[in-house]
């Protein structure tokens, strides 16, 4: 592929640091630095450092790996679980053509570098509708428009890609006529954020085939996708990339630990290196103690045993679902629509009752009922009120969702007696 498209003039034109690229020789055993400005480690107040497992197993951290993860390292993460990592996407994912890998301070972190890279002034970028409110944060401070697309039960509708893409600049919601057509779509395959909807294998190999047709980046934010709870994982959009037009984004903070900060970007050398080349310009590289500690965990349990883990996590979201579905159908039934997600820590529910704005009942009564939800309106693309929310069943008990949706059915019953309407389960429980 000819990547000089897909990548904004800003990013073209940055260049390696002098002092960063010095970064691969200085842990070569026989060189002498007189480079780059290290801080002496001798005057570091860290000896040493043990991990303590919830199954009563310590590991010992190797003293060289420590050492190492207290200074400044190569801007790509610690070669050691960039290498791990690498062989993590070879052994799921098996990618058609050759790709690098790069760790960044968690996956947002590197989306929000993957979308500055490709976004030049005036473009439009492609996104799932509703989607991530993160992603939605920063696109919004970004010289570009937004380019909803229609989604259902299974993810993208491919027709509506189609029909965008084919019809531009006609079928540009933006209404700008001289807009070239958009070379990003923005997509959460797996438990999307805020709906809980996996795409399908076959609705991924529509989408796929219809961004080869008109040469657009898929910029695959997966962070759910180990936590599916089907027995087999639905195959990313990394695994049938033939065109090397993926950049994958995933994370540990879901299967590991959210305070670690670390995700990892998979893609075309010629992309990561240029998200690398960001990183070099700003925040150098990812923590080097929060690597380092992943790696000597990961590397105690091989490949098969962070398999095994990410199966129990996802088993435990599973049932946390399970448990948050038996409260919605004893609170929320005629008060809501929803459908049952097969990933992630979401439900979308359709607010019912003739309500149509879900904004003023989370952010103010709900709130005095002590109960928090997400309005719709934060992952529309276009802002609009509209009467959707998202609850999350992650961090829950099963007595606490009983009881927030108690709550939250009086909020909507009081709602629509207010406005003169009825749900089809009024009387408050």
């Amino acid at each position: 592929m000819d990547y000089s498209k897909h990548i904004s003039k800003a990013s073209q034109a940055r260049n390696p640091s002098a002092i960063r690229a010095l970064m691969p020789y200085l842990n070569c055993k026989d060189m002498i630095s007189l480079g780059a400005g290290q801080p002496n480690p001798a005057t570091f107040p860290f000896a040493s450092l043990t991990l303590t497992l919830k199954t009563g197993e310590k590991i010992e951290v190797d003293d060289q790996l420590f050492d190492r993860s207290l200074s400044y390292d190569l801007t790509s993460g610690q070669p050691l679980l960039n290498q791990w990592l690498t062989e993590l996407q070879r052994i799921e994912h098996n990618p058609p053509v050759e790709f690098d890998v790069s760790i960044g301070s968690g996956s947002q972190d590197l989306l929000t570098k993957a979308l500055e890279m490709m976004i030049n002034p005036g473009d439009s970028v492609l996104v799932e509708e509703p989607t991530y409110t993160g992603a939605l944060s920063f696109l919004e401070t970004m010289p570009c428009d937004l380019a909803p697309v229609a989604t259902d039960e299974f993810g993208i509708i491919p027709e509506s890609l189609d029909h965008l893409l084919a019809h531009w600049p006609e079928s540009n919601p933006s209404g700008k006529k001289n807009q070239p057509r958009p070379h990003v779509l923005y997509t959460i395959p797996s438990g999307g954020n805020p709906t809980g909807v996996s795409a399908t294998l076959e609705r991924k190999q529509a989408v796929y085939k219809i961004c080869s047709k008109y040469d657009v980046i898929i910029l695959e934010d997966d962070a759910y996708y180990y936590l599916q709870f089907d027995e087999k994982r639905t195959p990313s959009y990394l695994s049938m990339d033939v065109d090397g037009r993926v950049l994958r984004c995933d994370s540990m903070s879901k299967i590991l630990s959210s305070g670690l900060r670390i995700g990892w970007v998979t893609g075309p050398q010629p992309l990561i290196e240029r998200i690398n080349m960001h990183t070099m310009v700003t925040n150098l590289q990812p923590s080097g103690v929060s690597q380092v500690v992943a790696y000597q965990l990961l590397a105690k349990w091989g490949h098969k045993g962070f398999f095994d883990h990410v199966k129990g996590v996802a088993n435990f979201y599973r049932e946390k679902r399970d448990e948050f579905l038996e409260c919605l159908n004893k609170h929320m039934k005629g008060r809501a629509e929803w459908n049952v997600p097969n990933a992630g820590m979401f439900f979308w529910l359709r607010l019912l009752g003739g309500i149509t704005d879900s904004y003023d009942l989370v952010m103010t009564k709900a709130i005095k009922e002590n109960v928090l939800a997400i309005p719709g309106l934060a992952f529309m693309p276009r802002g609009n009120k509209n009467e959707y929310i998202r609850v999350s069943f992650s961090n829950v008990s099963k007595q606490q969702m009983d009881e927030a949706l108690r709550r939250l059915a009086r909020v909507i019953d009081r709602e629509a007696e207010l406005h003169g309407l009825r749900t089809n389960n009024s009387s408050a429980q």
